[in-house]
C-alpha cells in the first residue's frame, strides 16, 4: 500500500479548491483517483460542505425521484457485502460496500450505482489489502436501507419493505446481479464418464450464491423463481448456506442477464 504524505494531500486539496477536477489532480500528483475523492469528501465534511446536506435528496423524506434500477442493484450489493455505519468523526452515516480487487469492473459498477442513487453526494474508494471499500455518505442512508440494524445480518430479521419489494418486482435482474456480484459466483464443474470404454471429461457451468442469512437466501430464491430460474439448496455439511443454479436452461437465463464477474 502506498501512503501519501501531508504535503501531497494539502497540494491536492489546494488544486481541488481552485476548481480542478479530481481526475486531473490524480494525474498531476500521481495519486489514485479514489484517494483524491476521499480527500475531497473529508475536506468538505470537516467544513460542513457535504453535497446534499441543505437540499431535498431523499426519495422517502422529500419524495425525490429514485433511480430504481440502480437502487435494486445497490440493495443486492448491500445485503451481501455492505453495511451502514456512523463513527464519531463523521456527522452523517456512510454506506460501505467491500469488493474484491479481482473484480475491478464490479467496483466501477458499484460506484456508478451509488452516484445514480445519491447524485448530490460524493463517493470515494478506500484501499484495503486485496479489496476496496466503495463509500458514500448521506444522512438518508437509513431511510433507503431500513434493513440496517445492530449486529450481523444473519443474526437479525431481514425483510424488504413494500416500496423496496415493488422496485425489486420491476427490476428483479438488477437485484439478482447485485447479490451475485457480492456473495455469488459463476463456476465450471466437471465430471467424467465412460463412453465406449473411454473415459471422457464433461464440463458444465453453475451459479452459486452463499449467505448465512436465511432471510437473504429466501429473498434471492424468491426473486430467482419470479424470473423463471430453477434453483436448489446445496448444503455443505449440515449448513444449507448455498443456493445452486445448475439446470442448463436456467444457467443460460442467468448468463443472459448476469454473467461471470468481471
Amino acid at each position: 500500500m502506498i501512503f501519501h504524505g501531508t504535503e501531497v494531500r494539502q497540494a491536492a486539496l489546494a488544486l481541488l479548491r481552485s476548481g480542478m477536477n479530481g481526475a486531473e489532480v490524480s494525474r498531476r500528483l500521481n495519486v489514485p483517483r479514489g484517494t483524491v475523492s476521499y480527500w475531497l469528501h473529508m475536506d468538505r465534511s470537516k467544513r460542513g460542505e457535504c453535497p446534499g446536506v441543505h437540499s431535498a435528496t431523499c426519495h422517502r423524506c422529500d419524495d425525490v425521484d429514485l433511480d430504481g434500477t440502480a437502487y435494486t442493484y445497490l440493495l443486492g450489493l448491500y445485503l451481501g457485502d455492505g453495511h451502514v455505519s456512523q463513527c464519531a468523526q463523521h456527522r452523517v452515516p456512510n454506506l460501505m460496500i467491500t469488493l474484491d480487487d479481482s473484480w475491478p469492473g464490479i467496483q466501477d459498477e458499484a460506484e456508478a450505482a451509488m452516484r445514480r442513487v445519491f447524485p448530490a453526494n460524493a463517493t470515494c474508494r478506500v484501499r484495503k489489502p486485496g479489496c476496496h471499500n466503495i463509500k458514500v455518505y448521506s444522512k438518508h442512508l437509513v431511510c433507503l436501507f431500513p434493513q440496517h440494524g445492530p449486529g450481523k445480518k444473519h443474526e437479525r430479521s431481514i425483510t424488504l419493505e413494500a416500496w423496496q419489494q415493488r422496485l425489486v418486482d420491476v427490476s428483479p435482474w438488477e437485484f439478482i446481479r447485485g447479490l451475485i456480484h457480492s456473495d455469488g459466483c459463476r463456476i465450471t464443474n466437471w465430471t467424467t464418464r465412460l463412453v465406449g470404454g473411454e473415459r471422457k471429461r464433461y464440463e458444465y457451468p453453475r451459479y452459486l450464491f452463499t449467505n448465512k442469512s436465511d432471510d437473504i437466501r429466501k429473498l434471492f430464491g424468491d426473486t430467482l423463481s419470479a424470473v423463471g430460474v430453477e434453483w436448489t439448496t446445496l448444503a455443505r455439511g449440515s449448513n444449507p448456506f448455498n443456493i445452486s443454479v445448475a439446470r442448463r436452461a436456467s444457467v443460460a437465463l442467468m448468463d443472459a442477464h448476469v454473467g461471470p464477474k468481471y
